[in-house]
């Protein structure tokens, strides 16, 4: 039987209207302008939103020595549009500057806010998943942001999970409090923090969200591998659009696949081997132009790049037939010849094995203890900002 979408006002941004209503996630170390761009190639019109960064590090990004790495990530192509950064912090002062300022500069077209990452670096001093467990705390965090934007006509965005873990759940409140305080649409990883990226998302808290906020448009995410994943959770749970992460590790061209379901297009076959590879070889030369002059004095911007690329190299190759020893030769990649001589040194008509697709990608670890700031959970009703916000390590969420 067809899975049929039922009709739905279209998802927009500020005065953008994506071409299909999918965003890609932000993710630490992933997202960044060069993987974007070659995102943008196969589907240009949608929302692809940069990496997070601290509002911290925001604020100090031009007074501070060694905050060279913040403006790096913090880079757009010439061309794109929107301008989609994430931003994290528990602190509705320094949040409220740091949105003010990429606002004011017009660095940004559009703010996400993170309350999602569950990484123990961050959850540790009550940010990302940690922040919504104090509904206090977080409208004041979503109220200063949402102020700061609005003069520039900049529209804010949320991010969040299900909670901290089962008994903690906190989705549904989230959405409430992201509503009444002016965000533009609100997204649901359904996850709990505990279970950090481990099990399956549990798609019918998008349901619940969309039942408790149904004025405003809520994006699922979680388990979306092909573009038929999409389509489902939409018609599963109302929602009005998705949110891609670890599904595009390595897939670029899921994107594609995503605006032809959405509009009820054909989806073109998966890639040979081949075709993955020219991908990966463009992916990584973007990658070595954006982190040109980077390298510093130890490192050349191609060998910074390659070194971060290395990850890349296992997505692009998972799924594919090409045995252990050109893995571990991709793994250890240090120049775009290198990877240019390995790439030449693979079978191009190669294809994915059954269930390609599906393979994990990405983080998979979990269930995980949410660490916290000590007594954070004793009185929810505070909205006090936990202890040394500022030395938030930057992570994804």
């Amino acid at each position: 039987m067809e899975t049929v979408i039922a009709p739905r006002a279209p998802l927009r941004i500020g005065g953008f209207e994506p071409v299909a209503p999918v965003v890609l996630a932000p993710m630490a170390g992933v997202t960044n302008a060069a993987f974007r761009e070659v995102c943008r190639s196969f589907a240009p019109g949608l929302v692809y939103v940069n990496e997070m960064v601290m509002a911290t590090a925001v604020v100090h990004r031009h007074d501070k020595p060694g905050n060279d790495k913040t403006r790096r990530m913090m880079t757009f192509g010439p061309d794109e549009r929107p301008r989609s950064l994430q931003i994290y912090g528990s602190d509705p002062e320094m949040l409220g500057r740091a949105v003010r300022q990429v606002c004011d500069d017009g660095t940004v077209d559009h703010v996400d806010l993170n309350f999602g990452c569950p990484a123990a670096k961050v959850t540790r001093k009550g940010g990302g998943a940690a922040v919504p467990a104090r509904p206090n705390l977080l409208r004041a965090v979503v109220r200063a942001a949402v102020r700061a934007a609005a003069p520039a006509g900049v529209p804010v965005t949320a991010k969040f999970r299900m909670g901290i873990r089962d008994d903690l759940l906190t989705h549904r409140r989230t959405g409430e409090i992201c509503a009444e305080e002016g965000v533009a649409w609100i997204a649901l990883h359904a996850r709990t923090a505990e279970q950090h990226y481990a099990g399956e998302a549990r798609w019918e808290a998008i349901a619940e969200l969309k039942d408790a906020v149904p004025d405003v448009p809520v994006l699922g995410n979680g388990d979306i591998s092909e573009a038929a994943d999409a389509v489902a959770m939409m018609a599963a749970t109302g929602c009005d659009g998705v949110v891609v992460g670890r599904g595009c590790l390595g897939r670029p061209w899921l994107f594609a696949d995503l605006v032809a379901a959405l509009n009820d297009r054909p989806v073109r076959p998966a890639p040979s081997l081949g075709e993955a590879m020219v991908v990966m070889a463009d992916h990584a030369r973007r990658l070595v132009a954006q982190l040109d002059g980077y390298g510093g004095p130890r490192h050349s911007g191609e060998e910074l790049a390659l070194r971060d690329f290395r990850k890349h190299t296992s997505w692009y190759l998972t799924g594919y037939p090409v045995g252990p020893e050109a893995r571990r030769r991709f793994s250890m990649v240090s120049s775009l010849a290198e990877l240019e001589d390995l790439v030449a040194g693979l079978d191009p008509d190669l294809r994915l094995v059954e269930g390609g697709e599906r393979i994990k990608r990405g983080h998979t670890n979990g269930p995980r203890k949410v660490a916290l700031p000590d007594g954070f959970l004793d009185d929810l009703d505070s909205d006090a900002v936990p202890d040394d916000d500022s030395v938030m390590a930057i992570s994804g969420g």
